[in-house]
C-alpha cells in the first residue's frame, strides 16, 4: 500500500538523506553537545521512514481485523503529514541552495 503512496524518487531521497551523514564522524557540534544540521536531517528522515513503515504495518494488520479502522486512518494520516513536512523542508533547502548559488562572488 505504501508503495502506491510514495514515488520511487521520494523514497530514495529519504534513504539518501539518512545515509548522507556519516555515523561516528566527529564534528564541532558533536563535541559541544549540540546537534549538527546533518544529524537533525538524518533524524528527520529516520522518523519519517519509521512512521511510513508503521502506517503500512497497521494497514496490513487491519486486513486481518486485528486493528480498528480508526487506528489505520490515524496512522496513515500521521505518516502522510510527516512525509509532507519532510518534502516541504527538502523544497526549502533546495530553494536556499539555489539562492546561494545565484549570489555574485
Amino acid at each position: 500500500m505504501i508503495d502506491q503512496l510514495l514515488s520511487v524518487s521520494t523514497r530514495n531521497a529519504l534513504s539518501n538523506l539518512a545515509e548522507s551523514v556519516a555515523p561516528g564522524a566527529a564534528s564541532p557540534a558533536a563535541t559541544t553537545g549540540q546537534s549538527s544540521f546533518g544529524n537533525v536531517l538524518s533524524q528527520l528522515a529516520g522518523s519519517v521512514s519509521h512512521k511510513l513503515e508503521g502506517a503500512e504495518a497497521v494497514s496490513m494488520k487491519s486486513m486481518t481485523g486485528d486493528v480498528p479502522t480508526r487506528d489505520v486512518v490515524n496512522a496513515v494520516m500521521d505518516a502522510e503529514q510527516s512525509l509532507q513536512t519532510a518534502i516541504a523542508i527538502r523544497d526549502k533547502i533546495v530553494q536556499a541552495y539555489l539562492e546561494i548559488s545565484r549570489m555574485p562572488i
